[in-house]
């Protein structure tokens, strides 16, 4: 196994282009460090890009923010900026493991790392966010929802590797909530997950919305009818009931030891139910 820690992206890209074998990022290492250990993985090449310039910096742009790849959820969690304007995707990146954990685990390893119930998804989904990929070909943008594509694969090609995730701008009535349900208090995988984000006009009506669900499907859900069923309302109690059936609806979950397939089915509609009413509360809204 080679470790390689190149001075830029260029170079980044160069190594992971040209190995022949199996190759992995290192930015915060809490999953491939512990994939290594267990003996899930044998890479023949890791890249460390910790310090590439921009790597861990959280940058305002164009009204929202660029966030490194590299950048901590201890990190993003006191960046009173970020935290204010989406306090649903930081709340979801900040559930991952302990808090030694937080201190090195990134947003991007938690995306890449292509797993339907990763806690950081369903929000960044809901955000709208967009990842900055560098690879052989220059850099490209693309939306975080084309990122997995299954459980633990990822749309990305060889040699590629996301720099940052942009999270937007957003009108002062709006916010956004994350919300999943474990078996244990604390540092689980979600059995099912939902991520909420909405914009209300001046007198409290929803005027758009995004619902996210994490760990009822391959890959974590955008659902447009449970979005359009509180789309024109004040979120009561019939569109939120509307909301919650059409997120059901579109379910397919596993059925295992943690969660059987019609609870995880359910409890995707109760989680998106209530993270909707946090965040109508959150962006001004009266529940």
């Amino acid at each position: 196994m080679r470790y390689e820690k190149p001075e830029n992206v260029a170079d980044a890209v160069k190594l992971l282009h040209a190995e022949t074998g199996v190759a992995r990022i290192l930015a915060g290492g809490t999953d491939v460090l512990v994939q290594l250990k267990a003996g899930m993985v044998e890479p023949d090449l890791i890249v460390d890009i910790k310090d590439l310039d921009g790597i861990k910096d959280i940058t305002p742009e164009d009204g929202g923010y660029r966030i490194g790849a590299a950048v901590s959820g201890a990190r993003l969690g006191e960046h009173a900026g970020v935290t204010a304007l989406w306090p649903g995707v930081v709340e979801g990146f900040e559930l991952i493991g302990s808090t030694q954990v937080q201190g090195r685990a990134t947003m991007v390893g938690n995306l890449c790392n292509g797993s339907p119930a990763a806690d950081s998804v369903p929000g960044l989904i809901a955000a709208n966010a967009v990842a900055r990929i560098a690879g052989p070909d220059g850099t490209r943008d693309c939306a975080v929802i084309d990122i997995p594509v299954s459980p633990g694969k990822i749309s990305l090609a060889k040699g590629e590797f996301i720099t940052s995730v942009f999270l937007p701008k957003r009108p002062e009535r709006a916010s956004d909530a994350y919300l999943r349900f474990i078996p244990r208090t604390e540092m689980d995988i979600a059995v099912a997950a939902a991520g909420v984000s909405l914009e209300l006009d001046a007198d409290g009506t929803c005027v758009a919305a995004c619902v996210a669900l994490g760990a009822v499907a391959p890959t974590v859900l955008l659902v447009d009818a449970a979005a359009d069923c509180i789309i024109g309302t004040k979120l009561d109690d019939a569109s939120l009931k509307a909301m919650a059936s059409a997120c059901s609806d579109v379910c397919n979950p596993i059925d295992d030891r943690r969660g059987t397939i019609e609870f995880r089915t359910q409890t995707a509609g109760v989680l998106a139910k209530r993270a909707a009413l946090i965040a109508y509360e959150r962006a001004g809204g009266r529940t």
